[in-house]
């Protein structure tokens, strides 16, 4: 089974690093990243390949898509019937966006819908991605203030 991650268009995050395209490959799936998808993370295509994934033109037509935004109507359109993705939709603003995966056949688990609950905290992206930003508005406002 491949697991694709794409380049975020006017975004610098990316949906796997080297790290976690390893930990997938240990558990058995083919991964191939974009080329330049962790470039703004500061991830180089050759740290993917070294953690062993391959690099491609377009990782659209991967059995599941591992993304940070919400697809465009051509990224859809490039999702095969059956695929799976994996991103922040914001499903309730988005109806009609719901409504074109589920015509195009694809399954879509929105991150942003996972419950912030105990159980699903392994899968909790919203508040880690809070607790980043908050973390780093600490910094800066420190960097701009001085002592």
């Amino acid at each position: 089974m491949e697991i694709g991650v794409p380049r975020e268009v006017g975004d610098a995050r990316v949906a796997a690093t080297p790290k976690s395209v390893e930990g997938l490959r240990k558990l058995g799936y083919d991964v191939v990243v974009q080329a330049g998808a962790g470039k703004l993370a500061s991830f180089e295509d050759a740290a993917y390949v070294e953690a062993g994934a391959t690099i491609v033109d377009d990782p659209w037509g991967s059995d599941i898509v591992l993304a940070v935004n919400e697809p465009t109507g051509a990224q859809i359109g490039k999702l095969r019937s059956g695929a799976a993705l994996i991103t922040f939709l914001a499903p309730r603003q988005n109806p009609e966006l719901t409504q074109q995966l589920a015509d195009a056949g694809v399954t879509a688990l929105s991150m942003d819908m996972v419950p912030r609950t105990s159980r699903a905290q392994a899968l909790d992206a919203l508040s880690s991605l809070a607790n980043i930003s908050g973390y780093r508005a600490v910094v800066e406002a420190a960097h701009a203030f001085g002592r």
